[in-house]
């Protein structure tokens, strides 16, 4: 089940963002020769044809044999192509893609080539896809807003939000060898009472714990709506400190608010949360030039299956909160100003506007190589920490 979902939200948030870039490049005159669900060998697909108006379907033989009369090529070579753009599903479910004519710098003296456009077009084209991740995410927050989030109320909240329920003590993360990890205590789990004791919120839950410094604590927490008990010894880790359980609270409770300012709230909470990403991704490219090694919360495609399927298994409303995340996530990757990401494609794209001459292409193109193989040299590191991390 986490597979599934991680794949669907996966193709979700590509599908959005290729489809910014689709809509940016057809409105600027651009064309497309493939928008694409998944990636290649293909399914199905269709274009309409421009002459007779009707769909035209395209099948893995029909694409088998383009190629044999392309001599073995490309897929779609030059003189081959589609007489409109092709819309394919393919048999690789992980995203997609929109390849418009010109991309790579080639065809850059026909009118309806990305190279022939003016800056500003094509500034515009490589924005489209995190603009459109943004605008994804201010909109599952917003819904969420309208039937209900949760969130955080240990600051209150303001006159207009309506609490669905009281706030309760919820664990949000669990420290990897803590007193509550060799306990058993997971993301999510509702903290009822200690000792016996009713906890009404986390700081009356800290004082309790740093009250009772290396006694073994019965705590009772709430899972999957099912009462159960658990033994925790605290720890301290430095002298005249509180004593610690190694998990981080939250007094949660599902706030909702009407729909027009739910639909404000969205917009507001998606700005603060890719600003909140902006500054953790300058924090972790810091830690990698002072050699202090990646992030603890940084997550490869293993952890982000497993933060989805956690958050499914909270309820409707932890998934659409984490699913507006990840795509807040990967509208800022994507403008990094790193080459193989739309950031880097944007810097070169800049230089050319501003000296009027486009950057060699044969450099350009090393570049996006390069950085595509650290991409991936980090993508490998990152899961294998992650697969480490659930064994």
């Amino acid at each position: 089940m986490t597979l599934i979902l991680f794949v669907l939200v996966l193709s979700l948030l590509v599908f959005v963002h290729e489809f910014g870039h689709f809509i940016a490049a057809r409105k600027s005159g651009m064309k497309v020769y493939e928008f694409a669900l998944g990636f290649p060998p293909l399914i199905v697909g269709f274009y309409k044809d421009p002459k007779t108006k009707k769909i035209v379907w395209v099948t893995p033989k029909d694409v088998k044999k383009r190629k044999l009369m392309a001599g073995g090529g490309a897929a779609v070579d030059e003189q081959f192509e589609y007489p409109a753009t092709l819309y394919s599903l393919n048999l690789i479910p992980l995203g997609g893609f929109c390849k418009i004519k010109g991309e790579n710098g080639e065809h850059v003296r026909d009118s309806d080539s990305f190279g022939f456009q003016k800056t500003w077009k094509k500034v515009v084209v490589l924005v489209a896809g995190v603009t459109m991740n943004y605008l994804l995410a201010a909109v599952l927050i917003g819904i969420g807003f309208m039937i209900g989030l949760p969130m955080d109320v240990s600051g209150g909240v303001d006159s207009s939000a309506i609490l669905l329920e009281q706030p309760s003590v919820v664990v949000q993360h669990v420290e990897e060898k803590s007193p509550a990890k060799n306990a058993g205590v997971m993301l999510g789990d509702t903290i009822l009472s200690i000792n016996g004791v009713p906890m009404a919120n986390s700081r009356e839950m800290i004082s309790y714990v740093s009250e009772h410094k290396q006694d073994a604590l019965d705590i009772e927490i709430l899972r999957d709506e099912t009462s159960q008990h658990t033994s925790i010894t605290p720890d301290v880790v430095v002298a005249g400190e509180p004593a610690r359980l190694g998990v981080v609270l939250a007094d949660a409770a599902v706030v909702q608010y009407p729909w027009y300012i739910a639909i404000y709230k969205g917009f507001v909470s998606a700005t603060f949360g890719l600003i909140g990403i902006f500054i953790s991704f300058f924090l972790l490219i810091k830690g990698l030039i002072l050699g202090q090694g990646l992030a603890f919360g940084v997550a490869g495609p293993v952890g982000i299956a497993s933060i989805i399927g956690d958050s499914a298994r909270l309820g409707v409303h932890y998934l659409i909160n984490v699913t507006a995340m990840i795509s807040l996530s990967l509208a800022a990757i994507n403008i990094l100003p790193i080459p193989a990401l739309d950031g880097g494609r944007l810097v070169f794209v800049l230089i050319e506007g501003v000296f009027k001459k486009p950057v060699p292409l044969k450099y350009e193109q090393l570049a996006h190589t390069i950085g595509f193989v650290l991409l991936l040299v980090l993508i490998v590191i990152v899961t294998f920490r992650d697969i480490m991390g659930l064994i």
